[in-house]
């Protein structure tokens, strides 16, 4: 046997379905035995390979023992001269096992090889080639001297950036994404070190490769596509953690003395300052609206209370400094909160969903005003003045924003994106139907052979001029079906027409059209397979929200309501249980057959069955009601099996 790959997969399936296609063409060409190592994946990737690839070697496992377990597993059981650690969310060229084992055959000195990679907008990958993360390296990395200096052999040597990528270069460290082995140097350096559940094993390993007397090498004679972010978040504090961890594992492995000691600090503090850039990050990304907004509401409600003052009152100290300190916060954050609860944080696009929230603030607003204390009812009339403010401001400010950006007034309705597919009549036809079925809404410009015959008419050129039909039809987005076209010719049309455009594949007899335009975010898909409502984040957070509000209602009035429940102190447990978040009022009823996998939700005290007034035990109908529950979920929903399943709170 010339050539092992081994695949380990978590919960990718669809995208382990397109990086299997492509491995069995590449394998036409070179022997090849293929193993797929599965850490308990809850997508259907096990059956998925089961049913459409029984050629596959696959291993099951019951947990996730993390990345280097799971490889190792495999790698014991290869008979190949050379092993391949591939990953799960990878295309690769019909010719580049051929091209790599060819490489290593010719290179005895060769212990691993790594290629060159591009992500799922066409741009390269720079992990592609690596130095070895010293002190020096480390901390330029780190603090982002790297990314000033991307060409630099001073400044860059954890990206290698000063070697040209269309060559050929010995290399330090090799990607985990795409590493070829061969099967004696693993026997003579030992298999992947089971201490990195994730991160830093390629590290590892390379380094030890390079100890051992070989040489790792970057071949830039043949490309990959790596999606990316499919299986981690890399804006998560999760992610920084890990990885720096595992750096920190590294490090005490490798280096002693006063230069490990330097590393392992310099790591730790590392770990802290990505900790809070991330942080910052993310906060500033999900706070600047709702700050921006709540900025523009209490500057309007300072100079209104002046203005209705002078205007009406005749007199400019007539609102005590109370309106200062409590009327105009009280305002602001409740309209802020109405906004964020009407998804007008979700959707910056959207101008329905804040003037929504706007209204709604404004009735609640009006409701509270009589409950308050007389020096704090300041004016109805500054709560309508603030609401007419704050709608014209807010919405002003999303179509100014929005304008800047893209350049146009169609904030709320964007329009579809211009569509071409690359196939022939029979795929592009499939694709069509695939498109309809998900209810994607494209606008489909036309279709590009993937020969040079033009003899169609809905065709809009040859695959040659594919350049100029993007530019000439303003193409967005373009669907490539890999049945009729090679992975090489992909890969060199996203190379050469570059991020503007998003790329798609539709695997050959697959379901599920495949893409990903950023390396750091998780891909996009197109498919048939059922949309849940409850997966909605809208929606998951109205259930949290109204969890915990009827959970602290619940509380206060929790005397009362013992005469109502049959068990007192199981009600009171679920009360805190619900309140710290580890249970909701109503959540799936639990069955042993799995006939739909469903989106993951918190234990419910209740369950959709308590709906009806019956003891249903029949599993299909069990099934079908928590189905259903997930499909076309509303917070209403729950209000309803809490009403009727009421006396069983106390389970």
């Amino acid at each position: 046997m010339k050539l092992s790959v081994v695949i380990v997969n978590y919960n990718v399936r669809h995208f382990l379905e397109q990086t299997l296609l492509s491995v069995y063409k590449a394998a036409e060409k070179t022997e090849t035995e293929i193993f797929v190592v599965d850490n308990n994946s809850v997508d259907d990737s096990v059956k998925m390979v089961g049913e459409r690839f029984p050629e596959v070697h696959l291993i099951a496992n019951k947990n996730n023992p993390g990345f280097s377990f799971a490889n190792n597993q495999a790698i014991r059981l290869a008979q190949g001269e050379y092993v391949l650690l591939l990953n799960p969310d990878t295309v690769v060229n019909e010719d580049t096992f051929e091209k790599c084992v060819n490489f290593m055959d010719t290179h005895q000195d060769a212990g691993g090889l790594g290629v060159k990679m591009i992500d799922g907008s066409g741009k390269f990958l720079p992990e592609s080639k690596r130095g070895f993360p010293s002190p020096f390296v480390a901390f330029c990395k780190t603090f982002g001297l790297s990314n000033f200096f991307p060409k630099s052999k001073l400044f860059n040597r954890y990206h290698l950036g000063y070697l040209d990528i269309n060559e050929t270069h010995k290399i330090d460290v090799l990607s985990g994404a795409f590493m070829m082995l061969r099967k004696k140097t693993l026997d003579e350096v030992g298999l992947l070190d089971e201490a990195f559940f994730m991160y830093g094993e390629d590290i590892d390993l390379s380094y030890r490769i390079k100890k051992a007397g070989f040489e790792n090498y970057y071949f830039s004679e043949t490309t990959i596509i790596h999606y990316k972010g499919e299986s981690t978040k890399k804006g998560s504090l999760n992610y920084v953690k890990v990885f720096y961890n595992a750096m920190i594992i590294f490090a005490k492995k490798h280096f002693t003395g006063t230069k490990g000691s330097l590393f392992i600090l310099m790591l730790q503090a590392a770990i802290y300052f990505r900790a809070f850039m991330t942080i910052v990050s993310n906060f500033s990304k999900k706070a600047l609206f709702p700050t921006l907004d709540a900025i523009i509401i209490v500057v309007g409600l300072f100079f209104l209370k002046d203005f209705w003052a002078n205007y009406y009152f005749k007199d400019p100290n007539y609102y005590d400094s109370s309106f200062l300190w409590f009327n105009i916060p009280l305002y602001t954050l409740i309209w802020i909160f109405s906004i964020f609860l009407n998804g007008g944080y979700d959707d910056i696009k959207s101008l329905r969903r804040p003037a929504r929230g706007l209204i709604l603030g404004t009735v609640l607003l009006a409701a509270i005003y009589g409950f308050l204390d007389l020096q704090f009812r300041s004016s109805r009339m500054l709560i309508i003045l603030g609401f007419f403010w704050s709608f014209i401001a807010i919405l002003s400010g999303r179509i100014i924003h929005h304008f800047i950006r893209h350049k146009n007034l169609n904030i709320g309705h964007t329009p579809p994106s211009n569509l071409a597919i690359v196939g022939t009549n029979e795929e592009v036809n499939r694709t069509m139907s695939l498109l309809q079925n998900a209810r994607v809404n494209k606008n489909i410009i036309g279709t590009i052979p993937p020969g040079e015959k033009d003899n169609t008419k809905s065709s809009l050129g040859r695959f040659s001029q594919l350049d100029e039909i993007v530019r000439i039809y303003k193409i967005n987005e373009i669907i490539f079906c890999s049945k009729d076209i090679s992975s090489e010719k992909i890969m060199n049309a996203m190379t050469r027409i570059g991020p503007e455009v998003q790329y798609k594949i539709l695997p050959e007899k697959s379901l599920s059209i495949i893409g990903s335009h950023s390396k750091n975010q998780s891909g996009e898909l197109y498919t048939i397979d059922i949309e849940y409502k409850i997966n909605n984040p809208i929606q998951r957070r109205n259930k949290k929200l109204q969890d915990t509000f009827l959970a602290f209602l619940f509380l206060i009035f929790v005397f009362v309501l013992f005469f109502f429940i049959e068990k007192k102190y199981g009600f009171l447990k679920n009360i805190f249980s619900v309140i710290f978040q580890s249970k909701s009022w109503v959540g799936y009823h639990p069955s042993e057959e799995l006939l739909w996998k469903l989106p993951k939700i918190k234990q419910g005290v209740l369950y959709p069955t308590h709906a009806f007034d019956l003891n249903i035990k029949d599993t299909p109908t069990i099934e079908r009601l928590n189905f259903f529950y997930a499909k076309d979920y509303t917070p209403n929903e729950d209000l309803s099996i809490i009403w009727k399943g009421f006396k069983h709170l106390g389970r």
